[in-house]
């Protein structure tokens, strides 16, 4: 998955303005602890960082 892609579904499921507040505020267990800007930032996967969003915030599976 592309970032353009990542962000596109960040702002469909939160809103461009909470999305961003997810991504820089939440913590996820599920990628160590870090959040979706920190995972991003060392090189995760984005599609990895997209289903642990999708987890923690029980994303309709149709959205994965």
């Amino acid at each position: 998955m592309r970032l353009t892609e990542f962000w596109a579904r960040m702002d469909r499921q939160f809103g461009a303005e909470y999305a961003q507040s997810v991504a820089h505020d939440h913590v996820l267990a599920r990628l160590g602890g870090v959040t979706v800007e920190g995972a991003l930032a060392r090189g995760d996967d984005a599609k990895a960082v997209w289903r642990a969003v999708c987890a923690e915030f029980d994303v309709p599976a149709r959205e994965h």
